[in-house]
């Protein structure tokens, strides 16, 4: 599994970093505090607490949700699959995330990444991206509850196939067009695409995940300078550090393309700078096994300049789905799921984790205390955080009459 890079070059203002709250802004403020404002019309004061605001909601906590096993871990916690024991959607099975936050705290990029990931996975709903169902804090941890992807990462089964013919990566890599395609059209570039972060749902469809590598407000001629990523499907202009956009999501597509079609990605050596190098300066070698059209898309990704690049220009995802590569794939019937996968997942039951490793699953399944508290002022990146699906809410309202 490759390893992920993470290093923030920006220095520009209004970059990679926290909002700032300057001195002019305080003042302005107050001078809202202070106006001389006519009322109109009755007006009623009511104290703002967590009753009144949100009458009826769930008070979230680890307490709500069983852990049933581990599917992952990582450098800052640990991924659950658990199920839910109080309050509305009792009994569903989700993927908790859980994040400590004194190893977050320690980076201001790392507080921002974390701050990006939940913002986005709220505010992006698409059939191909993973689904936040909740997001609660305590003293010292975060909590993402996620929809549980049982069809366990495209990275198994790529590993378990050896090579997919050229129909079954025509399959998942048009859904994943249609998912970077949402997310270039909100501003975001996702600069991880790799097997480990997409999953399978039961029905094998694919959902990316992981979207703590992600730029928000890249909209067309704006560019980023953070390296990050994964150094395999790394687009060349993130490594030489001259200011990359939504362009990269296309170069590791075409990484992605050529390892599915291969069972390696295409620039790979014995350490990370020689791999580095061959991003940059190497030869691309085609096997003479693929398709005219498949051979045609690879070259097109993996364009080293940007701007020559499929789907780098002003088109977008729309110019990658013109390609003939995609030209049976009917991308309404798609975007509706209503396309069979090649694969679907063999699953007893709603908590089966048989599609992920027994490395992980096999260990027992134990959340660590709750012992480090924040300080107030560390506590504060954390503001916000707190989040219920509005389809949750739904469900909570059925209760209710108004």
């Amino acid at each position: 599994m490759a390893a992920a890079l993470d290093l923030d070059l920006e220095t520009e203002a209004g970059s990679e970093g926290l909002l700032e709250f300057s001195p002019a802004d305080a003042c302005a403020l107050g001078d809202l505090r202070t106006a001389d404002l006519e009322p109109v019309g009755h007006c009623e004061e009511v104290e703002l607490t967590e009753t009144s605001v949100n009458p009826g909601s769930e008070r979230l906590g680890p307490r709500c949700f069983e852990l049933l096993r581990v599917l992952g871990t990582g450098a800052y916690g640990k991924v659950f699959q658990v199920r839910k024991v109080q309050g509305t959607n009792l009994g569903k099975v989700y993927a908790m995330k859980v994040l400590r936050k004194d190893q977050i705290v320690r980076s201001a990029k790392d507080v921002a990444h974390t701050r990006a990931e939940r913002r986005i996975l709220e505010s992006v709903k698409h059939p191909f991206i993973v689904e936040l169902a909740y997001a609660f804090q305590t003293r010292g941890k975060l909590y993402l509850v996620l929809e549980c992807l049982s069809g366990g990462e495209l990275f198994t089964h790529m590993q378990r196939e050896g090579i997919f013919l050229e129909d079954t990566a025509c399959f998942y890599l048009a859904e994943v067009t249609l998912a970077l395609g949402h997310l270039h059209s909100q501003g975001i570039v996702y600069r991880d695409l790799k097997p480990e972060n997409i999953m399978l749902n039961s029905q094998g469809h694919i959902k990316l995940t992981d979207f703590g590598f992600c730029k928000e407000s890249i909209r067309e001629g704006a560019v980023t300078h953070t390296f990050c990523g994964t150094t395999e499907y790394m687009a060349p202009e993130i490594l030489v550090r001259c200011g990359h956009n939504r362009a990269v999501d296309w170069w590791s597509l075409g990484v992605l393309m050529y390892e599915m079609l291969t069972g390696s990605p295409p620039f790979t050596a014995e350490n990370r700078r020689k791999t580095m190098d061959k991003i940059i300066k190497g030869k691309l070698r085609l096997p003479l096994y693929l398709t005219p059209d498949a051979r045609d898309l690879v070259q097109k990704f993996l364009k080293r300049n940007p701007s020559q690049r499929i789907g780098g220009g002003p088109g977008d995802a729309a110019d990658v789905q013109r390609h003939p590569f995609f030209r049976h794939i009917h991308w309404d019937d798609l975007l509706a799921c209503r396309v069979d996968p090649p694969f679907r997942p063999c699953l007893q039951s709603e908590e089966d984790v048989s599609q992920f490793d027994t490395r992980f699953t096999r260990q027992a399944p134990v959340d660590s205390p709750d012992d480090m508290a924040l300080s107030e002022s560390a506590n504060q990146a954390f503001l916000g955080f707190t989040y219920v699906a509005p389809s949750v809410l739904d469900g909570i309202k059925e209760g209710f009459s108004f």
